[in-house]
């Protein structure tokens, strides 16, 4: 199409392709340029406390807000938690430990020499035969 000849309505239809590529491109250029930035970017900035991004991402900011209420809750469960725990394991040493003292002073007052020593004094002597039971068969 170098050499050939055009006329005036052919010429004025290719500056008018070219022409609308041309603003097609500029939209193009202008719309990226128009994009709002990313949430950190405007954070960063300070738009992020701009009245019209505080309203339009109200829901998700009492929605962050509840998360965090959450964190801190669950971190004030946990901590009683664990403190509850460590009282019932030292409510249970103690028992036992009270169950052990108990059951040693139980075996020592109950020692067979201790037992013959005590009952010499009522009258009262260790057997040497030793016990027989008495089984009843029932038909």
């Amino acid at each position: 199409m170098d050499n050939e000849f055009l006329d005036k309505s052919q010429l004025d239809e290719q500056d008018a392709t070219e022409k609308k590529k041309v603003k097609k491109k500029l939209a193009k250029k202008k719309a990226a340029k128009e994009r709002k930035p990313n949430a950190f970017v405007q954070i960063l900035n300070g738009d992020f406390f701009t009245r019209e991004f505080m309203i339009g991402n109200l829901n998700f900011i009492f929605f962050i807000m509840l998360l965090l209420l959450l964190v801190v809750g669950k971190g004030y469960y946990g901590k009683q938690l664990t403190k509850d725990v460590n009282s019932t394991r030292e409510q249970l040493d103690e028992a036992t430990s009270d169950y052990f003292e108990a059951k040693t002073r139980l075996e020592e007052e109950t020692e067979r020499t201790r037992l013959i020593k005590e009952l010499k004094s009522d009258g009262l002597k260790e057997t040497v035969n030793p016990t027989k039971v008495i089984r009843i068969e029932r038909d």
